[in-house]
């Protein structure tokens, strides 16, 4: 009897002990909660005006009501006020610089693999945020995969954040339902891009007037679209990775089979009428050719409903052949990020701003859509649409820069489940083993230049058929004799040292 006592009060102090610890525990989390909260409200103790600069193409006259309503939000939240600053994308680059060069206080800058975002980080102009992030946005790395968040960094550091939105693409064709279901035409038979061939020809011979295949734009060729799902362009695509190729090695893509391939089936189809005769000259999009009863579809990178997309873009019902699996590129975290540059007077407070874009749905909602009841009313389920009158928005944003787009409101005509369709898609690409890398044209800008030029003289008319696939070999003489070799060669150093630092 006295071992059971013994034993019985043993086990009873020993689980008063651990109360006793675990309301320590508790004291001591609760207690640090209430430390670093009081930390940051004395952080941010003095109010502070942040601006944040981003690339405009909608119409944002009402940029001033949506601000004024964002900050109802961020001085509750974080003290800070913020002055949004459209840029249009024509003046992107040169306003950009300017502020970069100067001293006018800016807090958050969109930044992109596209705009120099390399040049940016080696001159000193954004900020590293990796102690931010930590401190003031430990939130945001759960907002997304971490190849993605881990995809923008230089010499092991993160300079930028990327925007959550359809990182991947897969590719194939858009075509008009009303034509696909009138000739009869079973797309399910359609695998690959040459077996749209017999879709072309029974538009040929039943639609005159009609192109069968037009170019999504004057960047988008045919053959582009066909080559370009089996490659990483590292940029600027003078020197590109096969993604099947596991050394990483750099390779002129316009020597290969595969570009030879699909610009000859290009010019196949152009020879047989079914790719519009001026494809190489005209300055109209493939949208607005449709649009207006001139062609049957065209070719594109494409994403969860991008059939609805498109339909709404060109006024007829769409369908889509997808032809790829998902794949995300090099460009596929650090195509859109959000930085902060040096200028900024308090990187403190621009964190915490930065946050709400990953984690509040309210701020997101009004920086991507705008004020509810003004720019846009909820339908029943759940989707939004403009308000009744209203036939164009006063604010028109191009959300896919900045954020969390998964928190954002989905506009009447796509998928009310599309953000979690996204999410599946993105995480079913296969992935560029390059992801994240971004090329310094810098030490070979000459040559880069010689060669744009010469790229500019062949590519549209080679891969949209209306030039002879002969002329691949004076395109490639033309591309050396520019400097091609040494912009390869440069590439190759710079992705060779890009996978050491990423492997570690």
């Amino acid at each position: 009897m006295r071992t059971k006592k013994s034993t019985l009060a043993l086990s009873v102090l020993l689980v008063l002990a651990l109360l006793l610890a675990a309301c320590g525990n508790s004291n001591n989390t609760e207690k640090a909660k209430n430390e670093s909260g009081n930390q940051a409200a004395n952080e941010n103790s003095e109010a502070a005006e942040l601006t944040m600069a981003f690339i405009n193409i909608g119409n944002m006259t009402d940029v001033a009501a949506v601000q004024e309503e964002i900050n109802k939000i961020t001085k509750a939240k974080i003290n800070a006020t913020v002055k949004l600053m459209p840029i249009d994308i024509a003046a992107w680059n040169q306003q950009v610089n300017l502020l970069l060069a100067g001293n006018e206080p800016l807090d958050l800058l969109v930044t992109s693999t596209f705009f120099n975002y390399t040049s940016q980080v080696a001159k000193g102009q954004l900020l590293p945020l990796d102690e931010l992030l930590e401190k003031y946005g430990p939130e945001i790395k759960n907002t997304m995969a971490t190849e993605i968040y881990n995809g923008t960094k230089i010499d092991g550091k993160n300079y930028g954040v990327p925007s959550i939105r359809d990182v991947g693409a897969d590719y194939g064709m858009v075509l008009r339902k009303d034509l696909v279901d009138k000739h009869g035409i079973d797309l399910s038979t359609v695998k690959t891009f040459a077996d749209l061939e017999s879709v072309f020809k029974t538009i040929k011979d039943k639609e005159p007037g009609i192109s069968p295949l037009v170019q999504s734009t004057q960047t988008g060729t045919v053959s582009y679209m066909m080559y370009t799902p089996q490659i990483d362009p590292l940029g600027d695509a003078l020197g590109v990775l096969l993604l099947d190729d596991k050394d990483m090695k750099v390779t002129n893509v316009y020597e290969t089979e595969l570009y030879k391939n699909t610009v000859e089936l290009a010019r196949k189809w152009y020879e047989a009428g079914y790719i519009m005769q001026d494809v190489a000259t005209t300055q109209e999009m493939g949208t607005s050719l449709v649009k207006a009863g001139k062609a049957l579809g065209y070719m594109n990178n494409m994403k969860p409903s991008y059939e609805q997309q498109e339909s709404k873009a060109t006024g007829y019902e769409m369908v889509g052949v997808r032809l790829t699996e998902p794949v995300i590129q090099s460009n596929g975290a650090n195509g859109f990020m959000m930085s902060i540059p040096r200028n900024s007077q308090n990187p403190e407070r621009a964190m915490q701003l930065m946050n709400l874009l990953y984690t509040d749905a309210d701020v997101m909602n009004l920086y991507a859509n705008g004020i509810e009841g003004k720019h846009y009313v909820k339908n029943d389920d759940g989707t939004i649409k403009l308000p009744d009158g209203v036939t164009e928005s006063s604010y028109v944003n191009n959300q896919w820069e900045v954020g969390n787009n998964f928190l954002t409101h989905v506009w009447q005509g796509t998928e009310a489940g599309i953000w979690e369709q996204m999410k599946a898609f993105n995480e079913s690409a296969k992935v560029s083993p390059a992801l994240g890398f971004s090329f310094d044209a810098t030490p070979v800008k000459t040559e880069v230049a010689a060669a744009t030029n010469v790229v500019n003289q062949y590519k549209v008319g080679l891969e949209s058929g209306s030039l002879d696939p002969a002329l691949i070999a004076e395109f490639n003489e033309k591309l050396k004799a520019s400097g091609l070799d040494k912009i390869i060669t440069e590439k190759q150093k710079q992705l060779d040292a890009w996978k050491a630092a990423n492997s570690k």
